[in-house]
């Protein structure tokens, strides 16, 4: 197999593998090419490359000659045309939501992978580029809202006084917010947590938080331990609660999204008007809408006091140890489709594989963006 590193494009500071990965996929004897530059904001040269057995090439040429492209984003609008059929494109290219691309990549018979879909069980817990990037937004989220609050997090005793520490409510348990309510507790804020799924409640008191329970939430075990669908009812129930927890709030972070749908709103406009000036609202559902209803994605807001920062790629902030996270979800994926010395093999008898899997023979194998496709 030759397999075609790409370079980022934009403001994405990561590379999908770093040297170090590389090694370990030139040890199972697989070709690797990789567009020059590609490591550079991830602190990796060219030179590290070469010392691990990669070629450094041009973008053209990795086009021209790989068998496997692959990258974190979705491909430029301008790489779509020189992707060729029998080529294999993997990186995360969120198929739920962008189903535009999808249909393209059907049309044009392309074979395609998308990481941010392998399935969430046990045996792709290695895998899953979804939780190991979330663990970096759900760090960098808390240490952006301390930086941007106008008091500290913990308590402080001093002669001029105590200090009272910051109240932190955190919306949506998942890892990012698993990771935040560490992050909170170590710098000492007082935290509270909210989510629909009560399976968490164990998770979230176990490092420090508070758990807001609201009765009545829709929970559903084939959802693969996402959120799912609410009723008007708990809706209303949840929206009291929420607003009357985060009127007392120094900060808020939020990270409920559910899958191939618009993030759910958490914090309307009256309730961010109820918080005190001076405090803070994270939004990693930016990218989605938004869990408040004043985010504007990747933009900083202030409104009545209120700074609202929507922010959808902190891992860029983080480029080394993000890089070498992703390299390694990505290189126990590979793993399922490199067979003995080093050839392609798309064995679709696997799950995993086949789960991830967005297009192939101009069909779509996944079955979630099969059915998202079919209905609009």
């Amino acid at each position: 197999m030759i397999l075609g590193l790409l370079k980022e494009y934009g403001t994405e500071t990561r590379v999908a593998l770093l040297p170090e990965t590389v090694k370990a996929f030139t040890d199972l004897k697989v070709q690797v090419l990789v567009e020059q530059g590609a490591g550079e904001t991830a602190y990796a040269a060219d030179s590290d490359y070469e010392a691990v057995g990669a070629s450094i090439v041009s973008r053209s040429d990795v086009f021209a000659k790989a068998e496997v492209l692959l990258q974190i984003q979705p491909p430029a609008e301008g790489d779509i045309q020189k992707i060729k059929d029998s080529q294999v494109w993997i990186s995360a290219f969120n198929p739920l939501w962008d189903t535009k691309l999808v249909k393209t990549f059907l049309d044009k018979g392309t074979t395609t992978f998308s990481l941010d879909l392998i399935p969430r069980t046990s045996r792709a817990q290695a895998m899953d580029i979804l939780s190991s990037m979330a663990t970096v937004s759900g760090y960098m989220a808390v240490l952006e809202a301390a930086s941007k609050l106008p008091t500290f997090f913990p308590m402080f005793m001093t002669a001029a006084g105590t200090i009272r520490p910051a109240n932190v409510l955190i919306l949506g348990a998942g890892v990012a917010g698993l990771q935040a309510i560490a992050t909170s507790r170590k710098l000492g804020a007082q935290v509270q947590v909210f989510d629909v799924r009560s399976a968490v409640k164990e998770e979230v008191m176990s490092l420090g938080g508070k758990f807001v329970e609201v009765e009545g939430a829709t929970e559903d075990k084939a959802a693969g331990g996402y959120a799912v669908e609410q009723t008007e009812e708990f809706k209303k129930k949840q929206q009291q609660a929420i607003n009357d927890v985060a009127a007392k709030s120094n900060v808020v972070i939020c990270t409920a999204q559910i899958p191939g749908r618009e993030a759910p709103l958490l914090i309307p406009k009256e309730a961010v008007e109820g918080m005190k000036p001076g405090s803070v609202i994270i939004d990693l559902a930016a990218s989605t809408g938004g869990n408040c209803e004043l985010t504007k994605d990747n933009e900083t807001v202030v409104h009545k006091g209120v700074t609202i920062i929507g922010q959808s790629n902190y891992p860029a902030q983080k480029p080394m140890d993000a890089s070498r996270m992703f390299g390694k979800n990505v290189l126990n994926f590979m793993k399922l489709i490199i067979a003995e010395e080093g050839a392609l093999n798309l064995n679709f008898e696997d799950d995993i594989v086949k789960g991830t899997c967005i297009t192939h023979a101009k069909e779509i194998y996944n079955e979630r963006v099969k059915s998202v496709i079919e209905t609009k």
